[in-house]
């Protein structure tokens, strides 16, 4: 795993768990186990969605040929290809094909997140970073994810390039999660502020993340398939990392290089839906009236490959492999978690109490109303793609270890003004849940880590968490209650037991969302 989560070169003999997870505090030998392997398996999701693996697995050039073969289709390269990119993982992604393909490559742009380059080049993780006289260039910017002036350059500079390009050129787009606010290129006469001041009203008055894509794309030059507009005749190839619950291309970034199946119309309802439509700014109306006489009809992107080329369920697919090699009987629930993270941590209790009911060797057997309650739950977290039956059969057929895996993207509902991430507050209400009601003689641990290594305003992915946790809080004089009451998880696992239970791995250089791991152990 020494490639995964690359360390300093002066620490590259220690062992990789101490080395990015930090000492562990010393326990009974079978949690320690536990935590040791949910650490190991965290590692192997990221490492699946690294760039470089992901480049490799998609792309293939066969040089003498001049042949790029993506997937099932081959392109002819002749120093014909060009490339542009945006998204927090874009950086080692750009390295990744400049490497591949540096011979053809003429020129390109990419639109990253501010300081990522200084991060990477500190983490010692040169796999992520240009080489130096590369032919692309660098614009950072959109820091906390908000779209900037420098982002806006970025994006000028992206369609000036591919304005530029010919019907024997091949253009290679990048993209990942954060690209949507590192590609901001507002049709004139609307400026990028009212851009934005039209968008936080309509998120302030709860409107859906669809609707505001829609309106976004309604208005920007390069969203809702405009890059790809902008650079026809040239034939467009799209490699896409998903951060995006169910991988749509048409809502990852924006979908720059993907038709938008909108119209004016639809803008129209969902400003009139909010009550902003009367006081929308000229500019805005201008923009929705000159689209609604457009004679060329909406745009369309036959001249456009888009390739899905890593996401949630391929990291939770490697880390379910290694977990079956190291003995446990393995099952991915769902790669869409979503939902509250109040409902999402009690819907993980309940698991683990019907999971430890079924593969106790105590013969207490499931609770029928455990098991009701546990359905109830699914059922309002509209999870349609959840293999609970599979996963609870599994359980009972199981002689051994079981490791449940999901992944996806819950939302914290913020009442307070602490620390933390949705990953940490769902281990710290996790813990809460594994510390009620009777499992039988089982080990459990739970963990959820952010792939990006992230976690909100944090420098932790993730925490992990045991049954004890809060009776060990309780004796440390920590209220978990009042620690959740003000989000302030954080700030709990850097003082719950020295903060071992934290997960540090730095900018990892990818993001697929959160993974979430579940185990079970017969003592």
């Amino acid at each position: 795993m020494a490639a995964t989560l690359q360390v300093l070169p002066c620490l590259a003999r220690a062992p990789l768990y101490r080395l990015l997870w930090g000492t562990p505090v010393v326990r009974r030998a079978s949690g320690m186990a536990l935590a040791a392997q949910a650490r190991q398996l965290f590692e192997s999701c990221v490492g699946a969605v690294l760039p470089g693996p992901m480049l490799h697995r998609t792309l293939s050039f066969d040089p003498d040929g001049g042949q790029l073969k993506v997937r099932d289709r081959s392109f002819q390269l002749r120093q014909n290809l060009y490339l542009v990119g945006f998204g927090k993982a874009v950086l080692g992604m750009a390295a990744a094909a400049e490497e591949l393909l540096g011979q053809h490559l003429v020129q390109g742009v990419i639109s990253v997140p501010r300081g990522i380059r200084a991060a990477m080049e500190c983490a010692g993780k040169q796999e992520m970073l240009l080489k130096p006289h590369s032919r692309i260039q660098v614009f950072e910017g959109a820091e906390n994810n908000l779209p900037d002036r420098d982002s806006l350059r970025a994006a000028l500079a992206i369609r000036q390039l591919a304005e530029g390009l010919t019907a024997d050129d091949l253009l290679l787009v990048l993209i990942s999660g954060g690209g949507s606010a590192l590609l901001p290129a507002p049709i004139p006469p609307v400026t990028l502020e009212e851009k934005q001041t039209l968008t936080k009203l309509l998120a302030a008055r709860g409107a859906t993340i669809q609707e505001l894509n829609t309106i976004r794309k309604a208005l920007s030059q390069l969203k809702g398939g405009g890059l790809a507009q902008a650079a026809y005749p040239a034939q467009v190839v799209s490699l896409i990392l998903s951060d995006v619950v169910g991988d749509p291309m048409e809502v990852i970034a924006s979908g720059p290089t993907v038709a938008s199946v909108h119209n004016v119309q639809d803008c129209l309802h969902i400003l009139s839906r909010y009550g902003l439509r009367a006081a929308l700014p000229r500019s805005v109306k201008t923009v929705l009236a000159r689209a609604d006489s457009d004679p060329h009809g909406p745009h369309t992107c036959g001249h456009v490959l888009n390739v899905i080329i890593g996401s949630n369920a391929l990291a939770l697919a490697e880390a379910q492999q290694r977990a079956e090699a190291l003995g446990y009987r393995a099952v991915v629930l769902t790669a869409a978690m979503q939902g509250d993270v109040k409902s999402v941590a009690h819907f993980y209790g309940l698991l683990a109490r019907a999971a430890g009911a079924r593969l106790s060797l105590s013969g207490a057997g499931p609770s029928m109303e455990e098991d009701a309650e546990l359905h109830e739950l699914v059922a309002e977290l509209q999870l349609p793609d959840l293999q609970l039956k599979d996963a609870l059969a599994a359980v009972a057929e199981a002689s051994g270890p079981i490791c449940l895996l999901s992944g996806g993207e819950p939302t914290v509902q913020l009442q307070g003004s602490g620390k933390g991430g949705r990953n940490q507050e769902l281990a710290l209400r996790v813990g809460v849940e594994l510390g009620q009601g009777p499992r039988g003689p089982v080990d459990v641990l739970f963990l959820s880590g952010g792939t990006d290594g992230r976690d909100g305003p944090t420098e932790a992915a993730g925490a992990w968490v045991t049954p004890e946790l809060a009776s060990q809080a309780a004796a440390e004089g920590l209220d978990v209650s009042t620690y959740l009451a003000h989000n302030d998880s954080h700030t709990f696992f850097c003082r719950f037991q020295s903060g071992a239970h934290l997960l540090h791995t730095g900018m990892t250089g990818t993001n697929v969302m959160d993974t979430h791991l579940l185990f079970l152990r017969p003592r």
